[in-house]
C-alpha cells in the first residue's frame, strides 16, 4: 500500500521534512498548513520540490470551524475556503482536510450541519478538491467517526467523504466494526497514530503524546483491517503530534515511521516481508574500552577467563560458562569511557535475519573484516549499538569463533553460566523507536512498559524477550539526560547460586554494590525468609523479589565508565527483572558515584 506522513509529524523545516520523508522511503506527504506558512517556498516551489523528490501531496490540512454555524458566519467560511483552494490547486493537492468544529458559534444541528458542508463540497469541486470530513475526538457537537459519517451520507456530494483518524476513534474507545458499514469510496483519508494508555484530557494527550502505530497501547491494526474491508485503496497515512518527535532530527524519525508502517501493513497481512527469524540466545557482549586494566581485573574476579585473541584485531574473548565477553581495545575506541558496544544475537538463519533487517530500513552495518574473517552481518539499533547475527558450534555455518586463536587457558567453574539479560539505556527521543525495531526487526515481544523512581526522576523501562527468555534485553530511559550513572549498561550473568558467587567475587577482590540498611529492614516486613537468610543478603548487598512464579536474588558490581554487572538467580520460573527494587540500585549508584567520582 502506498504509504504517506503529516510534515506536522517531523521536526525542522518543511524542506527539511520533505528531504527526511521521501529519504525514508514514503511516497507522499500530508502538507500541514503551519509548515507551509512558515516555509520561504511557494507553493509552485514546494510542488516542485515534492515532484522532484517523488512525493505526492495527498492531503492539505486543516480547515477548522467550518460547519454548523450562522449564515453570516458561513459566509465568511466559504470565502476563507475559496481563498484556501486556490492555494491547493497551486500546490498541487487534491484532497483538503475538515475538522469537526469546536467553535462555540456551532449549533447541535446535523441537517445543518450537512447542508453547509454540501456547500462547500461545490465549491471545493469547482477547484477540483475533495473534502475529507473528520471528527475530533473533543468536537463540540460531532466527535465520533459513525456521527461525521451520518453527516456526511446525509450530505450526498460527490466531493465530500470521511477522514478517519485512529488515534480520535481509539482514544474515544468507539468499536471501529463499524467503519465497515461506510463504502470503501467514500473514505477519503485514514490516518493512523497510536498512543500510550493514559488517564488523560483527550486533547492533550493527542496534542503531545500520539506515536506511531506499534509503539503505544492502541490496536491500530484491528482498525485498520476493518477499514480495508470497506475496499479502501487509498495511502496509510501518519500524523503524530509528539514532543519527543518535535525535538529529535527528522531523518530518524520518517524512517522509524515507517517501520512502522512496514510492521503494520505486514500484521494486516499486505506487506511480503521476510519472516521474522526470533534470536535464540546471546553469543557475545562486546565491550569496547580505552583502558582493559580495570574492566579484565572485573572480569577476572567474576571468574572469567580470557580464553581467545582475535587474529587482527584487538579483541580478547573472555568466557565462564556460556556466557562470552569480547573485550575491544582498538583505536577506533571512542574516549567516552568503557561501554556496551555489540552484541551478538544466536539466529537460526543469519542470513535471513539480515534480509529482514534491511527490509526494515536497518541496513547491514559495513565492517572490516579479512578474506580470512567470518562473514558476519550486524545492523545498528536505535541507540547506536550493533546487532549481530551469529551461529555458534553449528557446522553448516561460519562460527564467528574462527576469528580467534585460543591462548590455551580454561575457565574453572565459577556456577555463572550464561548471560540473562542485557540493559540498555536508550537516548531519550528513541524510546519508542527502540522497542518496535527490537519486536519487528528481530520478532521479539515488548513487555509492558513500566516507571521506575529515580533519586532525579523517573525512568522508563520495557523489557522485549524471546519465547523461553533465552534472550532479554531490558530498554531503559531517564529523565536526567546528563547523567552517566543514569545512562549506564549492564549485563547480567545467571547462576544457580548467588550467595556463593556474590562470596567468590567479593574473595577475589571485586566490589559489590553496598545496599542501604533500610531496604533490609523494609524486606523483613514484606517477606519470610530462613535464619540467617536475611543478614547473608544484608552483608553481600543482595536484593530480592518474589513474583506469582519464583523469586528473584540479585546484586551489582561498581560501575566502570558506563557497565556495570549484574549477578542473578531466577528460582521457580521467576519472569521480571527486579523492577521493585530499582529505585533503591539507582540511589545506591548515586551515592557511590557522589563519593568516589565512579
Amino acid at each position: 500500500m502506498r504509504t504517506s506522513i503529516a510534515t506536522v509529524s517531523l521536526s525542522g523545516s518543511l524542506t527539511g521534512k520533505l528531504d527526511a520523508a521521501a529519504r525514508a522511503g514514503f511516497d507522499g506527504v500530508e502538507i500541514f498548513e503551519n509548515d507551509l506558512l512558515a516555509s520561504p517556498l511557494t507553493p509552485e516551489d514546494i510542488r516542485a520540490r515534492c515532484a522532484d523528490l517523488g512525493l505526492t501531496i495527498d492531503l492539505f490540512q486543516p480547515m477548522r470551524d467550518i460547519e454548523a454555524v450562522p449564515e453570516a458566519e458561513f459566509a465568511g467560511n466559504l470565502w476563507r475556503a475559496r481563498h484556501k483552494f486556490e492555494l491547493m490547486r497551486r500546490l498541487g493537492a487534491g484532497t483538503v482536510l475538515v475538522c469537526s468544529s469546536v467553535s462555540p458559534q456551532a449549533v447541535d444541528d446535523d441537517a445543518l450541519a450537512a447542508e453547509q458542508l454540501s456547500r462547500l463540497a461545490d465549491l471545493a469541486r469547482e477547484s477540483g478538491v475533495k473534502v475529507a470530513y473528520e471528527a475530533l475526538a473533543w468536537g463540540r457537537h460531532v466527535s465520533t467517526y459513525d456521527h461525521a459519517w451520518r453527516i456526511v451520507e446525509t450530505a450526498g456530494h460527490p466531493a465530500l467523504g470521511t477522514c478517519l483518524d485512529s488515534f480520535h476513534i481509539l482514544s474515544r474507545g468507539s468499536d471501529p466494526k463499524g467503519i465497515e458499514d461506510i463504502p470503501g469510496e467514500k473514505i477519503f483519508f485514514l490516518q493512523l497514530a497510536d498512543a500510550p494508555l493514559l488517564a488523560m484530557d483527550v486533547l492533550q494527550w493527542s496534542r503531545h503524546y500520539r506515536c506511531f502505530p506499534g509503539q503505544g497501547g492502541f490496536d491500530v491494526a484491528g482498525l485498520v483491517r476493518h477499514v480495508l474491508r470497506t475496499g479502501y485503496d487509498g495511502p496509510l497515512s501518519l500524523e503524530v503530534f509528539n514532543d519527543v518527535f518535535r525535538q529529535a532530527d527528522a531523518g530518524p524519525t520518517a524512517v522509524d515511521a515507517r517501520r512502522s508502517l512496514l510492521v503494520l501493513q505486514e500484521t494486516v497481512g499486505r506487506a511480503p516481508l521476510p519472516d521474522p527469524v526470533v534470536p535464540t540466545g546471546v553469543a557475545f557482549a562486546e565491550l569496547v574500552t580505552p583502558d582493559a586494566e580495570p574492566l579484565t581485573a572485573l572480569l577476572g574476579s567474576l571468574g572469567f577467563t580470557r580464553t581467545a585473541r582475535h587474529r587482527g584485531k584487538p579483541v580478547a574473548l573472555w568466557e565462564q560458562g556460556e556466557a562470552r565477553i569480547l573485550v575491544n581495545t582498538g583505536p577506533a575506541v571512542r574516549r567516552d569511557g568503557t561501554r556496551l558496544a555489540a552484541i551478538g544475537l544466536e539466529s537460526p538463519d543469519p542470513a535471513a535475519a539480515a534480509r529482514r533487517a534491511e527490509a526494515l530500513l536497518a541496513p547491514v552495518l559495513p565492517r572490516r573484516r579479512a578474506p580470512e574473517d567470518a562473514p558476519l552481518d550486524a545492523v545498528a539499533a536505535p541507540d547506536g549499538t550493533e546487532l549481530f547475527f551469529c551461529a555458534t558450534g553449528r557446522p553448516e555455518l561460519p562460527d564467528w569463533r574462527a576469528d580467534f586463536e585460543d591462548t590455551g587457558q580454561a575457565p574453572a567453574p565459577t556456577g555463572i553460566s550464561r548471560i540473562d539479560h542485557l540493559a540498555l539505556t536508550q537516548p531519550w527521543h528513541h524510546f519508542d523507536e527502540a522497542a518496535l525495531f527490537h519486536r519487528g526487526v528481530l520478532g521479539l515481544h515488548a513487555q509492558e512498559s513500566v516507571d521506575v523512581a529515580d533519586p532525579y526522576g523517573l525512568l522508563r523501562s520495557r523489557a522485549v524477550t524471546n519465547p523461553d527468555g533465552s534472550v532479554r534485553i531490558a530498554l531503559t530511559v531517564g529523565a536526567a539526560p546528563t547523567d552517566d550513572t543514569v545512562h549506564a549498561q549492564h549485563i547480567a550473568l545467571a547462576t544457580d547460586d548467588l550467595v556463593a558467587a556474590a562470596r567468590r567475587f567479593r574473595a577475589a577482590g571485586g566490589r559489590l554494590l553496598p545496599v542501604p540498611a533500610n531496604y533490609y529492614d523494609d524486606l523483613a516486613a514484606r517477606f519470610e525468609f530462613t535464619d540467617g537468610e536475611l543478614e547473608t543478603y544484608r552483608d553481600l548487598g543482595i536484593l530480592y523479589d518474589r513474583d506469582a512464579h519464583g523469586a528473584f536474588r540479585h546484586c551489582y558490581t561498581r560501575t566502570i565508565g558506563r557497565v556495570f554487572f549484574e549477578l542473578v538467580q531466577r528460582d521457580d520460573g521467576y519472569r521480571g527483572y527486579g523492577a521493585a527494587n530499582a529505585p533503591v540500585r539507582l540511589a545506591a549508584q548515586h551515592t557511590v558515584r557522589a563519593l568516589t567520582g565512579g
